[in-house]
């Protein structure tokens, strides 16, 4: 997506973008500066910026080695994605990381007052009898998120829950539905650090972008294992990469930034996942290309300008019913103002796959 460069239904995420590109450049110049390591060490564990320091680290499974040799700090912010083919040890690794695990050697030293949050110990918590608000809320009608207080129906809204749906107990949800109100769940529970074990399997396309989204803007600590390259691309700003025989690689950036930065002569062991491409591949020769009609090309012209004005209306919307005394209005006002947003994210999402077909079709 960074690489493809912004669309029109990216155009707010535009400082995400640019957030994203300075974690990966602060993180290049922390390897780079060796010299003044220790230094900054000790002045980020006074401020609680340490996570996990790892200097020099062997794991192994009876003769087999997991993990050789590996020397990593990682700090508060980091966004750390884990790449290696199954079997590699990519479970044992964050467990060695996170103290669950012991290494056969080198030392491994945790910050202080880590909260580690992770996704899959929240699949079996789920109370099938209770509302969907009441599972993230425990009967409370606000939640605490970032240090600011928020409404229940306003935050579901922001996992794509009405007020209506947020009142439906959980046994009615679809496979979906039930994603997106474990990532509900997670995020409203405080933690400085997630950890996720290939979150990406069973999530249909709009909750894995909502999850794409929502990480974004986390502001603690990711550990992150996955075969999504694009999802990776999208999230991380630097990766650990099992390359054979317990060596783990460090790199900046995502999925394809390891690909260029690997060694030459490194044969790659498992093929990560594509399963969310584009919505089309471009075609680059000039015989694949395709002239619009007039009506086409305009109505691509005026695309992005419908869809900032489009967007513009949505968050103002979801500003209104963000402020609590919103569902203190008569029922009128408040199922009006839902049927509008929806409306709006209706025609929102029309207006992004008409611009991604007339985009396909013109071959740029």
């Amino acid at each position: 997506w960074i690489r493809q460069g912004i669309k029109a239904r990216r155009t707010r995420n535009e400082g995400r973008v640019r957030a994203l590109k300075s974690m990966r450049e602060e993180r290049m110049q922390r390897r780079a500066q060796q010299g003044t390591a220790s230094i900054r060490l000790q002045e980020s564990e006074r401020s609680g910026k340490l996570i996990v320091e790892a200097k020099d680290i062997s794991y192994a499974w009876d003769t087999r080695p997991i993990v050789r040799g590996l020397t990593t700090t990682i700090l508060r912010g980091d966004r750390i994605g884990i790449i290696g083919p199954n079997g590699a040890g990519k479970t044992t690794l964050l467990n060695l990381l996170l103290g669950k695990l012991a290494p056969d050697s080198g030392e491994i030293r945790q910050g202080q007052g880590l909260q580690v949050a992770y996704f899959d110990q929240l699949r079996a918590t789920l109370d099938e009898n209770k509302s969907v608000a009441d599972n993230v809320a425990d009967g409370h009608d606000k939640v605490v998120i970032n240090g600011q207080s928020k409404h229940i129906y306003s935050y579901l809204q922001d996992f794509l829950f009405t007020p209506d749906r947020a009142r439906q107990p959980v046994r009615s949800l679809s496979g979906g539905e039930r994603n997106r109100l474990l990532l509900a769940r997670l995020f409203a529970r405080p933690a400085n650090v997630l950890v996720m074990d290939e979150p990406t399997n069973d999530l249909d396309i709009e909750t894995l972008e909502l999850l794409e989204e929502v990480l974004i803007d986390y502001a603690g600590t990711l550990l992150l294992v996955s075969h999504d390259r694009d999802f990776l691309n999208n999230v991380v700003s630097s990766t650990l990469v099992f390359e054979g025989d317990g060596h783990i690689g460090e790199y900046i950036g995502g999925y394809d930034d390891w690909i260029r930065q690997r060694p030459k002569d490194y044969a790659e062991p498992a093929k990560a996942s594509t399963a969310k491409k584009p919505a089309a591949e471009k075609p680059t020769t000039a015989s694949a290309r395709k002239k619009l009609s007039y009506k086409d090309q305009r109505e691509l012209d005026q695309l992005p300008q419908k869809i900032e004005s489009l967007e513009s209306a949505l968050e103002a919307l979801q500003s209104r019913m963000a402020d609590p005394d919103f569902y203190q209005e008569d029922r009128e006002t408040i199922a009006s103002a839902q049927n509008e947003l929806a409306r709006t994210e209706e025609e929102l999402a029309h207006c992004y796959e008409r611009w991604e077909t007339l985009e396909a079709e013109k071959g740029v």
